[in-house]
């Protein structure tokens, strides 16, 4: 039982480690994090409701996975090769792609929630 809880704790501690790196060395990351300190405080000050705050939070997750996975698609292609080749510049631009699309789709999603709420608080 024990080596079980251990071995939780150590995958734990990767995750973690994991973020602290795209903290620390994503700079994309750090403004998807500023982001969603920006979205929550206002979704406090606006008082959203619960399915608004649902929504926010299930956004907010699907553009940070994908800034994380974009992270790890990358590090494995530069692990792969170093190499100027077309087969790695489709997977990193995808990745990159994938990160744009969600970002972009959570900005539509945050203007749905927030500019009705703040056109009515003026």
């Amino acid at each position: 039982m024990f080596s079980r809880i251990r071995a939780h704790k150590v995958s734990f501690a990767h995750a973690i480690d994991g973020f602290v790196h795209n903290v620390k060395t994503q700079p994309n990351f750090r403004f998807h994090l500023l982001a969603t300190i920006c979205a929550v405080l206002l979704g406090i000050y606006l008082s959203i409701s619960y399915f608004e705050w649902l929504t926010l939070v299930f956004t907010v997750n699907m553009v940070l996975v994908a800034e994380m996975v974009n992270t790890s698609i990358e590090s494995m292609v530069d692990l792969i090769t170093l190499e100027r080749r077309e087969d790695a510049r489709i997977a990193k631009d995808v990745s990159a792609a994938m990160v744009l699309i969600s970002a972009v789709m959570a900005i539509i999603v945050g203007s749905l929630i927030f500019i009705p709420k703040i056109i009515s608080a003026l």
